[in-house]
């Protein structure tokens, strides 16, 4: 049996760097997408194929899809991984961000998909793996943009589920909760530049304070086993939630009414400002 050729995009780092280790140990042919090639160094050293992938860019996610079906012939899972958070009050964000963030978080994943759909449907065979988060269920103030774009991948993957199903590809929603990465740095130290010093300052200094002082968080190799686990079920659920806080934080998102959920954040805030 040949082994199955799987594609991740944003495996530079935390939970594509650590996927695509684990699955090239479990028997899988890998290959690994990110803008920086030069930090998959460890990937290549362990037989991982590396890709400098743009997923804003067109043209370069087409010569990658093409380069793996040159040397492979099939694509057998594609695991959409890339994607960043962006912070910031609505009314400061500018457009252009907003937009550069639906890029990276929709339209990339959504482009990548198309391409590699026309092999799936021909081999009958495929998973189409989408990374979320807990983010695209719940909200939280300052991250109108991510949100918004999570969100858009969870209604995707729905409609997609049922295009495909008929052609027997899989699309599995992982949804990520805390994680120990360089995301909740990065999302911080950007929400300050863009509302330290505006009418939102304060929130998004106690948002800040809070990204500061997120020391939980489950190891990336946490969500690293959901994929694997996902990919090799016969019949994978929909979605799997992982990682530090998903399942509380979901629960409570389904119980509590929107204004009981406002007032979770507020008190969450007001805690976060106190310890400060």
């Amino acid at each position: 049996m040949l082994e199955k050729v799987v594609f991740i995009t944003g495996a530079s780092s935390g939970m594509g760097e650590t996927t695509a280790l684990r699955l090239k140990k479990a028997g899988y042919t890998v290959y690994a997408g990110a803008r920086r090639v030069e930090r998959m160094n460890n990937l290549q050293q362990q037989g991982i194929h590396t890709l400098r992938l743009d997923v804003t860019d067109d043209s370069s996610m087409t010569q990658a899809i093409e380069q793996i079906i040159k040397e492979q012939g099939r694509i057998d899972i594609l695991i959409n991984n890339a994607g960043y958070g962006s912070y910031g009050a609505l009314e400061d964000v500018p457009i252009s961000e907003a937009k550069y963030q639906f890029e990276v978080n929709v339209f990339g994943l959504a482009k990548l998909t198309q391409l590699v759909l026309p092999y799936m449907r021909k081999e009958k065979y495929g998973k189409i793996v989408n990374i979320s988060s807990i983010g695209g269920k719940i909200y939280e103030p300052l991250g109108a943009w991510y949100h918004a774009t999570k969100f858009a991948v969870e209604g995707l993957s729905d409609c997609l589920r049922l295009e495909v199903k008929g052609f027997g590809i899989d699309v599995i929603v992982i949804e990520p909760g805390g994680i120990k990465t360089e995301w909740s740095g990065i999302a911080g130290e950007n929400l300050l530049k863009t509302s330290g010093s505006t009418a939102y300052g304060q929130l998004a200094r106690q948002m800040a304070n809070m990204f500061r002082n997120s020391t939980s968080g489950s190891e990336p190799d946490v969500i690293a086993k959901i994929i694997e686990k996902s990919i090799q079920a016969r019949k994978p659920k929909t979605r799997y939630a992982a990682g530090f806080g998903s399942k509380p934080f979901l629960f409570l998102r389904k119980i509590l009414s929107d204004k009981a959920y406002d007032r979770l954040w507020m008190f969450i805030l007001r805690s976060t400002a106190k310890n400060n």
